[in-house]
């Protein structure tokens, strides 16, 4: 059992480290992509939170963006292999077009965890560790708080810029 829990906490750590990386060099919290994250951002922001970090809260809910893409391609993997989580990556695609998104995120997002998951599969850490990690890496940006989230994306964001 405690390999269990080493496992999903390693994976919510790669997890988040992976999707937060990629929506920041997409530029996520700069602006809201997609009609919604604007609504949302503002929403955050008259809340005591802070606005970039609220535009891409915003951008996690209204898009399949890298945090939708390293899940499904987590549950691609899980269910397929490789092939699953490309799978995944296609229909992430497509809905990013769906939802009228300029950006390739979730794609990017759901590609590089395809191999990522492959990868610390091989070294012990299968897929259904980074299905629940995901939703830990999820919940810890979305669900706990959002002005304390969208402060800390907004200091994550400032050191990229």
């Amino acid at each position: 059992m405690p390999g269990v829990v080493v496992n999903i906490i390693v994976a919510a750590l790669v997890c988040w480290i992976l999707f937060i990386t990629i929506d920041i060099i997409f530029r996520l919290p700069e602006k809201g992509g997609v009609s919604g994250a604007t609504a949302i951002g503002t929403s955050i922001a008259a809340d005591k939170g802070a606005l970039n970090g609220g535009y891409m809260m915003g951008n996690i809910v209204c898009s399949p963006d890298a945090s939708a893409g390293t899940l499904l391609a987590a549950c691609g993997v899980f269910v397929a292999g490789i092939p699953g989580g490309l799978i995944a990556t296609a229909l992430v695609f497509v809905g990013n077009r769906i939802c009228h998104d300029p950006g390739y995120a979730g794609t990017t997002g759901a590609f590089c965890a395809t191999f990522l998951i492959a990868g610390f599969s091989l070294i012990g850490i299968p897929a259904d560790a980074f299905i629940a990690g995901m939703v830990i890496a999820i919940l810890t940006i979305q669900g706990l708080s959002h002005p304390y989230a969208s402060h800390l994306l907004t200091r994550i964001w400032r050191v990229r810029a």
